[in-house]
């Protein structure tokens, strides 16, 4: 069985920002902002190839390309909450909560696990459609290969 490549990308944009942050977190570069920012470029690379390959494939229709591109990124900004979830749950929950949301995007209070997560993918989601968006205007006026 065959997965599709939206899935399969968005599966891949999941491994490459756990071993992103994990790595990062290893290196104790886990409190650096600006470090944590270029996640982004990760997201940008696998969207671009899901779209890329339907242009490859001869899928030019606007439309189609962002629904594949969006669900690409979806895929991929679910997986990775959820990891940081069950991440922030073996790491103690939150009690870990105090000391990640202190770096991280919250400037003031104490957000719960489960709030901190919603917030993020909030943020994923309008982060992934806006760049949805940039790629297929990109993408809108490129010639087709083989065409």
């Amino acid at each position: 069985m065959s997965l599709s490549k939206e899935f399969n990308n968005g599966i891949l944009i999941f491994i490459s920002i756990g071993i992103y942050f994990l790595l990062m977190e290893l290196l104790g570069l886990s409190d650096v902002f600006y470090l944590r920012l270029l996640n982004i470029f990760i997201v940008i690379y696998f969207l671009n190839k899901t779209i890329k390959s339907n242009f490859n494939e001869g899928k030019t229709e606007y439309l189609d390309n962002l629904i594949s591109g969006t669900l690409t990124s979806l895929i991929g900004v679910v997986l990775s909450v959820v990891g940081l979830l069950i991440y922030i749950s073996m790491k103690g929950g939150d009690e870990y909560m105090k000391k990640l949301s202190a770096n991280f995007l919250f400037g003031g209070g104490e957000p719960s696990m489960n709030q901190y997560c919603i917030g993020l993918l909030f943020e994923g989601i309008a982060s992934s459609i806006i760049i949805t968006f940039t790629l297929m205007q990109y993408w809108k006026d490129k010639p087709v290969k083989g065409f």
